[in-house]
């Protein structure tokens, strides 16, 4: 297996420009930004064995569908590099050991199996320990590199079709912390800015782990894009005042049937948008379709209570009580506009887009 040509240059960004790099590979560890410290402090973390990854996926220190999934894979070569197997055989055992503790952590998001079963085919197609060793850390630096490329022709596509002094809202972080780096609704915004087009934007705060105003606002700051924060509750006010001309989400899984599985409290937001009559939009690369899944099927997870009844030490609900606490819901595709790709802009029916382009 070759690498893109360009793989070498993966994890020099920050050098030459002022791209955050979510995730990294560096001489044999997996180094990522750590965002729970966000947006105090800008910390990096590394780890050398892949049940650390693993963790950190699960605690949200990364997170994003792109970027656990290129996690993933480093994890999975990390797990290559330490196993102590004497066969190809052997070797293959451990990866699997591996593949399903990190297929574990994040139940929704689809690019994380992707990317896992990517890696595991490229091992099965090696006999030599060596091979197989090399060709996942290839593999998983190709795949990262190729998210970078991919989210860079998203954000062109979608920003082409942005005008100028428009006010974008957007939910959640699908940004440079959701990606590798550059993003993809927040690298549709990005591209638009970078065009020169007078563009505002709106970030909910994205309760309960408030990844807008941890993250998003963070970014948008960093990359210098004008933005206003709002509570998630302002967002149907604003519509009504016809303040928000485009809605553009990031995505966790897309079902052939145009479903968009996405952080709780999108599919809020898409039928107010469709109330308003606001275009709604979803920018998610190709790895985030799901060509073989049912909405029953379809597993929701579900985090931790303390999300919500705590904020660090201090108690904001009564102990005891119950607590529903989904970390995604479904946007049906009647409410969505149109979904950015790498390939381009796909349109209702989605069935028929989707089956024709991905």
């Amino acid at each position: 297996m070759r690498p893109s040509k360009n793989h070498k240059n993966y994890g020099k960004l920050k050098n030459g420009s002022k791209d955050l790099l979510t995730v990294k590979w560096e001489n044999n560890q997996v180094i990522m930004i750590d965002q729970t410290k966000l947006p105090g402090k800008l910390v990096y973390v590394r780890y050398k064995k892949y049940e650390d990854v693993a963790r950190a996926i699960e605690r949200l220190i990364v997170r994003g569908a792109p970027a656990i999934g290129v996690a993933a894979a480093f994890g999975m070569s990390l797990a290559a590099i330490s196993s102590k197997a004497k066969t190809p055989e052997s070797l293959l055992k451990d990866l699997k050991v591996a593949y399903d503790r990190l297929r574990s952590t994040r139940p929704t998001a689809v690019n994380l199996v992707w990317a896992l079963d990517q890696i595991m085919k490229q091992a099965a197609s090696k006999n030599d320990i060596q091979d197989i060793k090399n060709s996942i850390i290839l593999s998983s630096l190709n795949m990262a590199t190729d998210d970078i490329t991919t989210n860079k022709k998203l954000g062109k596509n979608g920003a082409e079709m942005i005008s100028n002094d428009e006010v974008i809202l957007t939910h959640c972080n699908a940004g440079s912390l959701a990606t590798v780096t550059y993003g993809t609704a927040l690298g549709v915004l990005r591209a638009a800015n970078d065009m020169g087009k007078k563009i505002s934007v709106i970030a909910t705060e994205t309760r309960p782990v408030m990844q807008g105003s941890r993250l998003t606002a963070f970014e948008l700051d960093y990359y210098g894009i004008d933005f206003s924060l709002i509570p998630d509750t302002a967002v149907g006010h604003l519509m009504s005042k016809g303040t928000i001309n485009r809605v553009i989400v990031g995505a966790d899984r897309i079902l052939k049937t145009g479903h968009v599985y996405n952080k709780i409290g999108t599919y809020q937001v898409a039928a107010l948008a469709k109330r308003h009559d606001i275009p709604f939009y979803v920018a998610a690369p190709i790895s985030t379709f799901d060509l073989t899944s049912n909405v029953n099927e379809v597993v929701i997870e579900e985090r931790n209570k303390n999300e919500l009844m705590r904020m660090g030490n201090k108690l904001l609900a009564p102990k005891g009580i119950k607590i529903f606490n989904p970390a995604f819901d479904v946007t049906p595709p009647e409410l969505i506009t149109g979904i950015i790709t790498e390939k381009g802009i796909l349109k209702p029916p989605y069935e028929e887009s989707i089956a024709k382009n991905i």
